[in-house]
């Protein structure tokens, strides 16, 4: 991990709705047991949406900040798309935080 990605990374954290969102995808079934489509699937974007209580084009924008950042990843299924954490680069990131500082 670059330099560059490593400021990219703490730049999408610096927002509290992107880091509710890395926190309620951590534990998907107590945040979105409600979802009609398994959790394994990852959390569809729009209960994302009505759990932050913001538009649809905000959390889309967070989302696509933390996906550049590889904090998650998204899988497209029929009209819905789901999202999950990236474990293995957040561990990264934790570790080369952990390096740097």
């Amino acid at each position: 991990m670059s330099a560059a990605e490593l400021d990219e990374m703490i730049k999408a954290l610096s927002h509290p709705v992107r880091r509710d969102i890395l926190h309620w995808l951590k534990q998907p079934e107590l945040f979105f047991a409600d979802q009609e489509h398994p959790l394994s699937f990852g959390v569809c974007a729009g209960m994302i949406d009505r759990q932050a209580g913001l538009s649809q084009s905000t959390v889309s924008a967070h989302l696509a900040t933390l996906q550049r950042a590889g904090f998650i990843s998204s899988k497209k299924l029929g009209q819905w798309n789901f999202f999950m954490r990236n474990e293995a680069v957040i561990q990264q990131f934790i570790a080369r935080l952990n390096e740097q500082l």
